[in-house]
């Protein structure tokens, strides 16, 4: 293993509920309601697969002017109420990692909210950051995985993904990469296509270290 790649909302920070309300509260400005639970099933789109996948629900075809009205109000709203804070453990974990691994962040959010998040709480620390506008196709497609990878110089088999949503994990595995998933805010049959299911942070850390221990007696 030469590379850990970590999704950001709901993985390094918790901040989807947030997320979530946010979504909920600008689609009732077109007249669509939706559940929390409707956004965390989705997390890892961007904003405009995310916003056709709804209008798509409610028998609806978004026009341009849809997805970047609803992507502004989304912006503007998640600004005001986010309280975006890092899951207890995690900076201790990336600590201990960043000497022995490259690491990246691949995530569904736009680049700006990416980068103020990993600039304010894990600076330094991520060699590629791949955000929801540097692609063309969101999760579940493989393109943010395969990106980064090309961007870390690794290939499939040295990397370890760690995911919290659906399309995520399904990303990563159309990528050809091996999965650890956490259950931050959804049931764990949600997350059944990953490699690994984890209970929390700190049994993460565990799990990374164990694959560490076998890579070096495979070494030997």
């Amino acid at each position: 293993m030469k590379a850990v790649i970590f999704d950001m909302d709901g993985v390094l920070v918790d901040s989807m509920p947030d997320h979530a309300e946010a979504w909920k509260q600008a689609f009732a400005t077109a007249g669509i309601t939706i559940t929390r639970n409707d956004i965390y099933e989705l997390e890892g789109s961007n904003n405009r697969q995310l916003i056709d996948i709804i209008f798509r629900r409610f028998g609806r075809n978004p026009k341009e002017e849809d997805v970047r009205e609803l992507s502004g109000k989304k912006a503007e709203i998640f600004s005001r109420i986010q309280h975006v804070k890092p899951f207890d453990g995690i900076k201790e974990l990336l600590g201990s990692l960043a000497p022995k691994y490259k690491l990246a962040v691949v995530s569904g959010s736009n680049n700006r909210t990416v980068h103020q998040i990993i600039d304010s709480f894990f600076p330094n620390t991520f060699q590629v950051i791949i955000s929801g506008d540097d692609i063309k196709e969101s999760k579940p497609s493989p393109e943010p995985y395969l990106k980064a990878m090309e961007r870390l110089g690794t290939s499939g088999e040295q990397c370890l993904v760690i995911e919290n949503a659906p399309l995520g994990i399904r990303a990563a595995k159309n990528a050809g990469l091996r999965c650890i998933a956490i259950p931050t805010y959804l049931e764990k049959e949600k997350l059944k296509e990953a490699d690994v299911i984890v209970e929390s942070h700190r049994e993460l850390g565990k799990y990374i270290h164990e694959i560490e221990a076998q890579d070096n007696e495979n070494d030997c």
